[in-house]
C-alpha cells in the first residue's frame, strides 16, 4: 500500500473519532454541571484543558465562558480539533482514498459533513439544540464504525483506520483521566466529596462506560477506581489498555513493525507497573504525562514507518 494512502485512513480513524469523543465530552460536562453546586470548581474551562488547546483558545476568545467554549470547540472552523474540523478532515481524507473502501463510506461520512455545515450553529443556540446537533453526530458516527465494522475486509486499510481509531482514543481516554485527577476540591468536605463524584461520573459518562464500571468495579465512584478501571480494564473498549491491545493487533499484521512495536511495548510497561491507589494528583498527573508521552512515541514510530516513505522519496511531504 502506497503510504501516503495508509496516511490517510490512519487520518479517517483518528479524526472521526475525535469529533465524536470531543461531542461526548461536551453532552456529559452539561450534565455535570447542571448537577453541581454553583460554587463548584470544576467548569467549563475543564475542556478545553482535556483537549490541550489553553493557548490556542486564549490567542482568540478573551473569556472561557461556556458560549466561547462551546463555539471554539464545535463550529471554529480555525480550531483544528473542532467537531466541524474534525468531520471536514475525516471528508477530505475519505474522498481521497474512496477506491479501498466500501462505497457507502464516504456517502455517510459526506452526510455527516453536510449535517454539521448545516446544524452545528444551533448548538450555539442553548442546551436544547446542542445536545441534538451532538447526539446526532455521535450516532450518524457510530453508524459508521459500524459500516466498517460490518462490510470491510480486515485487509491493511482496515487496520489502518483501526490503528488511527485507537491511537486517538488512547489519547484522549488519558487527558480525561488527568484533567480530571487534577480538579481543585472545595475546603468543605461534603462539597469536595460531591464533586469529585460527579466529576468522575461525567469522565464515565464522557466515555460511555459509567454502566460498565458499575457492572465490574461497583457502585461507588471513587478517583483511583475510576483511573485504574479506564486505563487498566482489558476489556472495556475506550481503556488504554484496551487500546493499546488493539494498536498491538493491527501492527502485528504489517510489516517491518518491530520499532513501532517496542514503542508499544514500553507503553505495556508503564501501565502496568504502576499502583494507582493511593496516588496523589501530582504524581498521577506526572505518570499520565508520561502515558501520553508513549502514546506519542506510538504514533511517532508509525508515522515514521509508514507514512514518511513519500517523504523519503519525494523529499517533502504534508502534516495532518
Amino acid at each position: 500500500m502506497l503510504s501516503r494512502v495508509a496516511e490517510n485512513l490512519y487520518w479517517v480513524g483518528r479524526y472521526l473519532e475525535r469529533a465524536e469523543n470531543t461531542a461526548r465530552l461536551i453532552n456529559s460536562t452539561t450534565q455535570v454541571l447542571l448537577d453541581l453546586p454553583v460554587n463548584a470548581s470544576f467548569g467549563w474551562d475543564v475542556l478545553i484543558k482535556v483537549a490541550g488547546l489553553d493557548a490556542e483558545f486564549g490567542e482568540r476568545y478573551p473569556q472561557a465562558g461556556e458560549d466561547s467554549i462551546i463555539r471554539f470547540l464545535i463550529v471554529d472552523e480555525d480550531n483544528p480539533s473542532s467537531i466541524i474540523s474534525s468531520i471536514h478532515n475525516a471528508r477530505e481524507n475519505t474522498r481521497t482514498v474512496r477506491e479501498v473502501l466500501p462505497m457507502e463510506l464516504w456517502e455517510r461520512v459526506n452526510s455527516l459533513y453536510l449535517y454539521i455545515r448545516e446544524n452545528g450553529a444551533r448548538a450555539l443556540i442553548g442546551r436544547g439544540p446542542r445536545d441534538d446537533v451532538l447526539r446526532t453526530v455521535i450516532g450518524q458516527r457510530e453508524s459508521i464504525v459500524g459500516l466498517l465494522t460490518g462490510s470491510m475486509s480486515r485487509d491493511v486499510a482496515y487496520q489502518f483506520i483501526k490503528l488511527g481509531r485507537n491511537m486517538e482514543r488512547a489519547d484522549m481516554t488519558t487527558r480525561i483521566v488527568d484533567v480530571n485527577s487534577a480538579v481543585h476540591l472545595p475546603a468543605d468536605s461534603a462539597l469536595a466529596a460531591l464533586t469529585s463524584e460527579r466529576a468522575w461520573i461525567s469522565t464515565l459518562n464522557a466515555l460511555s462506560a459509567y454502566q460498565m464500571y458499575r457492572n465490574h468495579v461497583g457502585v461507588h465512584v471513587r478517583s483511583h477506581d475510576v483511573a485504574e478501571f479506564l486505563l487498566k480494564d482489558p476489556h472495556f473498549p475506550r481503556t488504554v489498555r484496551h487500546c493499546l491491545a488493539e494498536i498491538e493487533g493491527c501492527l502485528s499484521t504489517l510489516p517491518q513493525h518491530v520499532d513501532a512495536m517496542k514503542q508499544v511495548r514500553k507503553a505495556w510497561r508503564r501501565l502496568d507497573g504502576m499502583k494507582l491507589e493511593g496516588l496523589t494528583s501530582p504524581v498521577l498527573h506526572e505518570y499520565l504525562d508520561q502515558v501520553q508521552a508513549d502514546i506519542g512515541a506510538m504514533h511517532a514510530a508509525v508515522a515514521r514507518q509508514y507514512f514518511h516513505l513519500h517523504q523519503r522519496n519525494n523529499g517533502a511531504g504534508e502534516n495532518q
